[in-house]
């Protein structure tokens, strides 16, 4: 049995159970079996674990989220406290546009919710992706202070939706991170007004966020960016190595 016959087996039996209890919310149990919900919470699953594999979504950090539905608004949604490497298909919430669970879940929803829910609307993205790697945490520190990154000339660069040239330069702003999630949502969604040409943002000692059309661009957008930002990393490391070294 696949990932995706078991998630379907499982929704089944909520279902049911539901059924056995009122009736209540079958509408939503029945949406959320449908094909484009269960292949969602499949894909996001599995790339969760692989990127908790690269080191990019350690712990339970990093959260995942896909578009559903668009009028009204539902997302699937990976749950609160969950180790990514972990991650079930059937642990997938869907979720509204106020971050509210849809359905017969007792799991809660990321408490980033609404900032994947912010750029979905802003962007008019049909996936949402973040993680906590090592480079893009301290990058987003280091460049704290200019308001954001610059990274141009790189061949990868064209990875990124819309670029056609090494050439390109990719500017990466940095928002200072809060615990305030709505307050967070205004200021991304102001970013994201400023710098219409951005695939991604970093927050302040936090991570990345980059989305897509889908999930498969979302997960390329960020494959490339946080190639870029190891390759500018390292080569700082390796820049400051050699200037220490000819100044001994």
């Amino acid at each position: 049995m696949d990932e995706f016959q078991f998630v379907a087996q499982t929704l089944e039996l909520r279902l049911s159970d539901k059924d056995l209890h009122g009736g209540q919310v079958l509408a939503h149990l029945s949406f959320s079996m449908s094909d484009s919900f269960l292949q969602i919470a499949a894909r996001l699953a599995s790339i969760a674990r692989e990127f908790q594999v690269r080191g990019w979504a350690l712990g339970t950090s990093g959260n995942l989220s896909a578009v559903v539905e668009r009028e009204p608004l539902k997302l699937a949604m990976s749950p609160s406290g969950v180790d990514k490497g972990e991650l079930l298909a059937e642990q997938i919430l869907m979720i509204d546009e106020h971050a509210v669970v849809i359905g017969d879940y007792h799991a809660k929803p990321s408490d980033e919710s609404p900032l994947h829910i912010r750029i979905i609307k802003e962007r008019g993205a049909g996936a949402v992706l973040h993680t906590h790697s090592i480079w893009n945490t301290i990058l987003s520190d280091i460049h704290a202070a200019d308001g954001g990154l610059s990274i141009e000339g790189y061949e990868m660069l064209k990875g990124l939706e819309g670029v056609g040239t090494h050439e390109h330069r990719e500017w990466l702003p940095i928002l200072e991170n809060s615990q305030d999630m709505l307050a967070l949502a205004d200021g991304i969604g102001d970013t994201l007004g400023k710098h219409q040409d951005a695939h991604a943002f970093l927050l302040h000692r936090h991570g990345l966020y980059s989305w897509g059309r889908d999930l498969a661009q979302a997960k390329r957008h960020v494959e490339i960016i946080e190639f870029l930002l190891e390759a500018v990393g390292r080569t700082l490391l390796i820049r400051n190595s050699r200037q220490k070294d000819e100044e001994a």
